[in-house]
């Protein structure tokens, strides 16, 4: 009995040193290989996030997009240091693809949206302040989260918009360059001088400051003979934020211009004539 524990221990010793043998080596290179592949990828992550910094991408999205490259990476050592120690990894891959591949699936929505919110945050169509007309609103960008945006409309409404439509939709940055071109029309009397309108609208333009003369200059022009009225289209330019000043300024400065010369502003009439029967 003695001898047979003695000749089981032996055996156990020497099939423990054939494994020993066998997967120290494997062992030894898997864990150096995790060891400088983790040193790699933390390099390599503090290299992204150098790049993002320069691209003056949000903080927000460069500590998700290098987290999202950190995690990413170091899936893909720990599966391959697991082959190397001899461990099946085909299975678990093929779960981990079923499992990614269902998760899309039901959250196809959300992904759109986040895709959009990094795609926004990136590229940087527009930014917080900005007065943006995107999907049927006009308003200003009060914030720009992962998956909405969210706008303030003129008339202090607040409207949520997924990302996923608005970065795949076109989107009118208002007052992104800095000057403006200002069109507006006015319309005088058949019975008044337009040459002599065009000179009352001339003179207020060079009285006004805020205009900027630009290789065209200041235009006026006849653009329409309506029903009511010779309409006159003019056309100035000023900086971005003095846009609706200048706008709304300008038609009351018309106003009160013409009813000085005795110019007609016309409204909408007809002319009726009636004939008995002889």
């Amino acid at each position: 009995m003695e001898s047979f524990s003695q000749d089981n221990i032996q055996n156990l010793i020497e099939q423990g040193m054939e494994m020993a043998m066998l997967y120290l080596p494997k062992l030894l290179l898997a864990l150096i290989t995790l060891i400088i592949g983790f040193w790699v990828i933390s390099k390599i992550v503090n290299g992204v996030g150098k790049v993002l910094q320069l691209r003056n991408v949000e903080a927000t999205l460069e500590r998700f997009l290098a987290s999202l490259v950190g995690g990413a990476l170091k899936v893909m050592l720990i599966i391959s240091v697991a082959s190397m120690v001899g461990i099946e990894t085909t299975s678990f891959v093929a779960v981990v693809g079923a499992a990614g591949l269902a998760i899309g699936l039901a959250l196809q929505g959300s992904l759109s949206n986040f895709a959009g919110g990094v795609l926004i945050l990136f590229f940087k169509p527009f930014k917080i302040g900005d007065v943006v007309d995107a999907q049927g609103f006009v308003g200003i960008i009060k914030e720009i989260q992962i998956f909405n945006t969210i706008i303030t409309t003129l008339d202090n409404e607040r409207v949520i918009i997924p990302n996923g439509i608005l970065s795949n939709g076109p989107i009118k940055n208002v007052f992104a360059e800095p000057t403006r071109r200002v069109d507006m029309t006015f319309g005088i009397s058949y019975d008044d001088d337009v040459l002599g309108a065009k000179e009352v609208i001339r003179g207020l333009i060079l009285a006004d400051n805020r205009l900027l003369e630009s290789d065209m200059g200041h235009e006026i022009y006849v653009s329409e003979h309506a029903d009511s009225s010779v309409n006159l289209l003019v056309r100035v330019w000023c900086n971005s934020e003095e846009f609706w000043p200048v706008y709304f300024g300008m038609h009351e400065s018309v106003k009160l211009a013409f009813d000085a010369k005795g110019i007609t502003i016309p409204y909408p009439q007809r002319d009726v004539h009636m004939h008995s029967a002889s």
